[in-house]
This record gives C-alpha cells, sequence and structure tokens, in this order.
C-alpha cells in the first residue's frame, strides 16, 4: 500500500503527440514517440507497445497523459525520457489515457 505522498511524487502531465513513426528493433511492435509537455518540460521521447490500436498517422496530436520525473530509460536505440500512460482491453493490447477534451500543455494530474 502507498500513501497519498508516495502518489503525489508522482509527476503525470498532459502532452500531445508530435511525431510517431514504428519502432522496427523492438523486441515487441512498438512505436517511437516524440511528446510536447510545452513550458519548461518541452518535447521529450518515448516508445510504446501500442501497434494495435493506433498508426503512427493517428497519434499525431492526440493528448496523452504520461509520467515525467521517472528517469530516462534505454529501450534499444531509444532513450525514453517519459513513460506514457494506457491500460490494456480485453486481449491485453494497450489504449492511450488521455482527457476527453483539449487541455493546456503540460497540466498536471492532481
Amino acid at each position: 500500500m502507498i500513501t497519498y505522498d508516495d502518489f503525489a511524487a508522482v509527476d503525470i502531465r498532459v502532452g500531445t503527440i508530435t511525431r510517431a513513426e514504428p519502432f522496427p528493433e523492438a523486441r515487441k511492435p512498438a512505436y517511437k514517440l516524440w511528446v510536447d509537455f510545452g513550458g519548461d518540460l518541452g518535447e521529450k521521447r518515448s516508445s510504446a507497445q501500442i501497434t494495435a490500436h493506433y498508426t503512427p498517422e493517428a497519434l499525431i496530436g492526440r493528448q496523452v497523459l504520461a509520467v515525467v520525473n521517472f528517469p530516462p530509460r534505454q529501450i534499444g536505440k531509444v532513450m525514453s525520457e517519459v513513460l506514457v500512460l494506457g491500460v490494456p482491453d480485453a486481449a491485453g493490447e494497450v489504449v492511450l489515457i488521455g482527457p476527453s477534451h483539449d487541455v493546456p500543455l503540460g497540466g498536471k494530474l492532481f
């Protein structure tokens, strides 16, 4: 069990995917993502195993939630700077989490 303070330490922000491309070097099918958080965070890179429900073209402009205060993690040839959030559907494929309406970039989950 975690405390509220533990949860509050996780910095979850809203960003907009500005670029997405296939990541053929990944062990499992994935995309390379560039997510703009605006302000002092700017654009960050990530990779995500979201190929079942999304094409790179459909991801552009989509707002997503991501954890922005984990240390960067090397995933193949990509340095992932943020963790884009999603939940599995009934088949175990990832569905992205994002706001239902456009919100300002960098907005923090509270």
